[in-house]
């Protein structure tokens, strides 16, 4: 007696291990299938004969096996439908090899750092990636293809596995979530990102597991070795067995004494860099003094690169930029080592709106609270000369951290306004911009418009003069 064969409708199925078919969406939003090596894509997907062993259904999960062939799908039912989501296949050959090739797809975030040993401008893209045969392909995105162009997905690059290391990205590589750090020994290395904790996961579990079966195939990894990702569960009897040992006082006393004296001084963890003060909000010679110089390194990089860029752009520190990128870098230069070439801070009003933030932001101005009325009384005389003479003593008095910065935002200042016929930034603009930054009195009085008035003043007086104040000796 015959029975009736069934149909089993997958996002991605494998018939007799030689073709699969994914799952993808076209840019109109309509669903379409392609064979993985992309030589064929249609609109519906083919059913196939039901697979011959057994299929045991558990919670929502299922395996299968297929003749002499190790065969197993990570499988999950769409809700209300007959359709399953295939999360993972891993298959191995029916020779005794002992070796698994692990499969894998799904879309991940990557972004390629490394190229022959020379690092790469980070370039975060989504990517429909794969694993297959020890070989992990990133694919391109259908939807970036040219119009007219079949909706197949065309591999952008394949790093092998064998030799290759992943491990989870420390917060000086990217600031995102969830990173993973892909090594190959080619000398490319690649960022792998995910949003969903679960998902990647399970890409690092099966790349790990990948790997370590091409060094050592014979070695078959437990799931035991991938408990340290899940939480821990006490044993009873370690428990029970130091129950007795631990409720002594004194050992308990004695094991507390030594874990405080092992831990580190604050001063020493900073030192170290596990610890970061902020560089905004910070002090300006408490900041110099933790980076060794009299210059903050945040300053520096935002000039040079604001320079690099061109001082005859239109607007320069008039035009505001994105705020919400803008307080993005700023907890990048907080937080982390910061480079102002990655593509994100492409506006140069970005750097200049966080150049600005940064000064606005000193718990005590440039212009040190110490000396605001005597550069209000300076720029109040009336004979130039004299005039002159008073301010240049007065920035010569300045503290070096205070004195250095101000030699330097002001010689970029000075440089600024030569281009003003491009970017109409004149001295009396920029003098604007940065008076009431740079110049605040320690406590606001009723005479707010008139130190408006005189701190434009003294900026500008100082812009003009940049050359006599600061390199005359």
């Amino acid at each position: 007696m015959k029975t009736k064969k069934k149909t089993i409708p997958c996002f991605i199925l494998k018939q007799s291990l030689h073709r699969e078919w994914i799952k993808s969406v076209d840019d109109r939003g309509q669903t379409y299938y392609y064979l993985r090596d992309g030589s064929k894509s249609q609109w519906s997907l083919p059913e196939v004969n039901r697979f011959p062993r057994f299929c045991r259904l558990h919670d929502i999960f299922f395996s299968l096996d297929i003749h002499r062939s190790s065969f197993r799908l990570n499988c999950e039912i769409v809700s209300g439908s007959r359709w399953l989501h295939v999360k993972t296949v891993q298959l191995g050959s029916s020779q005794d090899d002992g070796v698994q090739n692990l499969e894998k797809a799904g879309i991940l975030n990557k972004t390629k750092v490394c190229e022959n040993g020379k690092k790469v401008r980070k370039n975060w893209t989504q990517t429909w990636t794969v694993l297959h045969g020890g070989v992990l392909t990133f694919h391109k995105d259908p939807k970036s293809a040219p119009t007219g162009a079949t909706n197949q997905i065309v591999p952008e690059v394949a790093v092998d596995l064998r030799g290759a290391t992943i491990s989870w990205a420390s917060k000086e590589k990217s600031s995102k979530k969830n990173v993973l750090e892909l090594k190959g020994k080619n000398g490319m290395e690649f960022l792998v990102q995910y949003d969903t904790e679960s998902i990647i996961n399970d890409w690092y579990k099966v790349l790990v597991d990948t790997i370590r079966q091409l060094v050592s195939p014979s070695i078959k990894i437990k799931a035991s070795e991938y408990q340290y990702l899940l939480p821990s569960r006490p044993s009873v009897t370690s428990s029970t067995s130091t129950s007795a040992a631990d409720t002594d006082p004194k050992k308990v006393r004695t094991k507390l004494m030594k874990f405080l004296l092992k831990r580190p001084t604050l001063q020493s963890v900073k030192e170290k860099g596990y610890i970061r003060d902020n560089v905004f909000g910070c002090h300006l010679d408490t900041l110099c003094a933790l980076e060794k110089s009299t210059v903050p390194s945040f300053v520096e990089k935002c000039i040079r690169a604001v320079e690099k860029r061109g001082l005859d752009i239109d607007g320069l520190y008039r035009v505001s930029g994105n705020l919400a990128v803008i307080q993005k870098l700023r907890f990048k230069a907080d937080h982390e080592e910061l480079d102002l070439e990655d593509g994100q801070w492409e506006d140069v009003h970005v750097i200049t709106g966080a150049l600005k933030l940064f000064f606005r932001e000193l718990p005590e101005p440039l212009f040190p609270f110490s000396h605001f009325h005597k550069f209000i009384g300076a720029i109040k005389i009336p004979d130039y000369n004299t005039k002159l003479s008073h301010i240049i003593e007065l920035v010569q008095s300045l503290p070096p951290s205070n004195h250095d910065t101000m030699k330097l935002l002001f010689g970029h200042l000075n440089r600024l306004i030569k281009y003003g016929e491009n970017n109409r930034m004149t001295a009396q603009n920029v003098a604007i911009v940065f008076g009431p930054t740079l110049l605040r009195p320690e406590m606001e009085s009723s005479n707010l418009a008139m130190h408006m008035i005189y701190q434009n003043q003294i900026v500008e007086f100082i812009l003009r003069e940049y050359e006599l104040i600061f390199n005359s000796s």
